[in-house]
């Protein structure tokens, strides 16, 4: 039991410190992999929670795709960071207001639990027995049945994440060919092939 609190209390310190250094780190590569160091973390709290799959789920996803994405998105947009720190002070009013109301919102879910009278009957109340099923077919039978709608809307929102990101990257040169697939296609015979006729003995 000291074993796993132990485990507990370094997971969730460093996955703290990794969130911290997210928005403090001055290089955005650096940000990333510090984001990518909270997901590993956060996947051994879920694995101290008995959630393996999930675990497994936010190493693979996360920090295999989502992740790997911001970085490469990060060090392909070559945006300057120079520029973009001189007008920090400009929105600092606009981001202090922004998280002084989260924090309050934040007070008030706290404290609605620690005043609330039915608070203490629920922490109290025994945690129902595990079903038969794993941890995988569980998840599916709610995130397919009572969730299917959200769970499509997150794949909407990924697409247009996707979308954004090539758009983002698709930069227009000049002077740059590119390739053209229905061009291509579309050529016939006579505009690909020119047949000539060289007199004997002459050459072209």
């Amino acid at each position: 039991m000291i074993l796993q609190a132990l485990a507990f209390y370094l997971f969730a310190a460093v996955t703290i410190a990794s969130g911290v250094m997210v928005i403090a780190a001055r290089n955005p590569v650096h940000s990333v992999l510090f984001l990518i160091l909270a997901f590993f973390n956060a996947a051994g709290l879920f694995v101290l929670m008995g959630a393996e799959f999930l675990a497994f789920i936010l190493v693979i996803v996360y920090v295999g795709a989502v992740a790997v994405l911001f970085l490469f998105v990060v060090m392909m947009l070559d945006i300057n960071f120079v520029e973009l720190r001189q007008g920090f002070l400009q929105y600092l009013p606009v981001g202090a207001l922004v998280g002084v109301i989260l924090l309050v919102e934040m007070v008030f879910v706290i404290g609605a639990w620690v005043v609330s009278p039915e608070a203490t009957g629920l922490l109290a109340a025994k945690a129902p027995a595990l079903a038969q099923a794993t941890n995988a077919e569980a998840l599916g039978r709610i995130l397919y049945t009572k969730y299917v709608y959200l769970f499509q809307a997150s794949g909407l929102v990924l697409l247009v994440a996707m979308i954004a990101a090539i758009v983002l990257t698709l930069r227009a040169r000049p002077g740059v060919r590119r390739q053209n697939i229905a061009d291509q296609v579309a050529r016939s015979r006579d505009a690909s092939v020119e047949v000539k006729d060289v007199p004997v003995g002459k050459g072209v």
